[in-house]
C-alpha cells in the first residue's frame, strides 16, 4: 500500500473506530495519507490583486471610518482558497493600510512581527520604540515583535503600504499578545535616522550586543536597495531562476531581517523569462517597477506597478519581464530554515 492509499474498511473496523472516537482517539492509519503528505498540500491558491481597485476601496473606507476608530484601517488580502481566515498564505497575513493626511494610527504593540512595504505616497512616518522614520515609495520597514509602534501622516497626500505579518504563525503556536498604548503617539526618544546611522553603514557600536531577534534597522530605504541592484546589474550575473535577487539582512548577524519573515528584492531585465522554480515557502510578491507576467502552477497572471500576487508552497513559478522590472517579496523561509523544513527545486534548462 502506498502513502496515498487508505486501508479497506470492514464493519468490525468501523465499529472499532466508533468505540475509540468516544474516548477522543483516532486511528492513524485512517488519516495517515492526509496528515503526512508526499508533497505540500493546502487550500492556498495562486492569485493576483490589481492595485487600482484596491486603492479605490481603501479611499472609500477612508470616508467610512477613521484610522483611530479602526485601530488600523486595512483591507485584508485573503487568499481565495483560505477565505475567512485572514491569510494570504497558510502562515502569513497581508493587508493594505491607508493613513490619510493629518491622521494617526494609534500606538500599540503585539507579539506578531510586522513589515511595511510602501506602495503609494511619500512623507508619512512610522515610529518604533521612540524613533520615527519617514516613509517613501518602496521602503521596507519592520516592526519587531512586542515593539511599540504608531503611524502618522503629516503629508498632504494619502499613504498606502502593504502590511505583512506572521499572524497565522503566532496563532498556530497560541502565542498572540497585544497591548494598546497609553497615548496615540509615543514620545520621540531618539532622532530620526538614528538606527540607520548606528547599524546601517556596515558598522556597529563597539559594545553592541543584540537583545532582539529582529534587525536593529527598521527602515531599509528603497533608494539604497535599488541602487545596489543597479550596481550589480552591470556584472550581468543573472540567476536563471531569479534574475538578480537580494535579501534584506540583519546587520548584527547576517541573517534575515526578521525572525519569522524573509524579505527580498529582485531585478528582472527586459525580456527575461526565468527558469521554473519552486520552494516550500509560499511567497507574496509586489510588482514595484515594470510590467510582466508570472506563471504559477500553470496559471498566468499579468502584473504592473503596485499589483500584488501570491505563489503557494511547492508550485512552479516562472517570471517574464516585458520591460525592466523590480519585484519585492516576502515569505516564511527564515522560519522554515530554522525548523529544518525548507527546500527548493530548480527546473530544467
Amino acid at each position: 500500500m502506498s502513502l496515498t492509499e487508505k486501508p479497506a474498511e470492514t464493519p468490525e473496523r468501523l465499529a472499532f473506530y466508533d468505540k475509540i472516537n468516544a474516548g477522543n482517539c483516532n486511528a492513524l492509519w485512517t488519516v495517515f495519507a492526509d496528515i503526512i503528505t508526499p508533497e505540500p498540500k493546502s487550500a492556498c491558491q495562486p492569485h493576483c490583486w490589481r492595485y487600482a481597485p484596491l486603492r479605490e476601496w481603501l479611499l472609500e473606507a477612508g470616508e467610512l471610518i477613521t484610522a483611530k476608530e479602526a485601530e488600523r484601517r486595512v483591507l485584508i488580502l485573503e487568499n481565495p482558497g483560505l477565505r475567512g481566515q485572514s491569510r494570504i498564505t497558510t502562515s502569513l497575513y497581508a493587508g493594505l493600510q491607508l493613513v490619510l493626511p493629518g491622521e494617526v494610527a494609534p500606538a500599540h504593540r503585539h507579539s506578531q512581527s510586522a513589515l511595511r512595504f510602501v506602495i503609494d505616497g511619500d512623507g508619512a512616518y512610522t515610529a518604533v520604540e521612540g524613533e520615527r522614520t519617514l516613509m517613501s515609495f518602496g521602503d521596507f520597514v519592520i516592526t519587531p515583535p512586542w515593539a511599540w509602534h504608531d503611524h502618522g501622516n503629516q503629508s498632504d497626500q494619502p499613504m498606502i503600504w502593504l502590511d505583512g505579518l506572521d499572524i497565522p504563525l503566532a496563532s498556530f503556536f497560541d502565542a498572540s499578545f497585544a497591548e494598546p498604548g497609553a497615548a496615540d503617539t509615543q514620545a520621540q526618544t531618539r532622532p530620526t535616522g538614528d538606527s540607520l546611522a548606528r547599524y546601517g553603514a556596515n558598522m556597529l557600536p563597539v559594545d553592541f550586543e543584540p537583545r532582539e531577534l529582529a534587525s536593529p534597522i527598521f527602515n531599509y530605504p528603497y533608494e539604497r536597495s535599488r541602487e545596489a541592484l543597479e550596481a550589480l546589474k552591470r556584472q550581468q550575473e543573472w540567476d536563471p531562476c531569479h534574475g538578480l535577487k537580494l535579501r534584506y539582512v540583519n546587520p548584527a548577524d547576517g541573517g534575515f531581517a526578521m525572525p519569522t519573515i524573509s524579505a527580498f528584492l529582485q531585478l528582472l531585465p527586459q525580456g527575461m523569462r526565468t527558469r521554473a522554480y519552486r520552494s516550500t515557502d509560499a511567497t507574496v510578491f509586489v510588482s514595484t517597477e515594470g510590467h510582466g507576467r508570472t506563471t504559477i502552477d500553470g496559471k498566468t497572471f499579468d502584473w504592473g506597478p503596485r499589483d500584488i500576487f501570491v505563489a503557494p508552497s511547492w508550485k512552479w513559478i516562472e517570471h517574464e519581464a516585458d520591460d525592466e522590472a523590480v519585484l519585492f517579496s516576502y515569505s516564511d523561509r527564515v522560519a522554515q530554515q530554522k525548523l529544518g523544513f525548507w527546500r527548493e527545486q530548480r527546473g530544467d534548462a
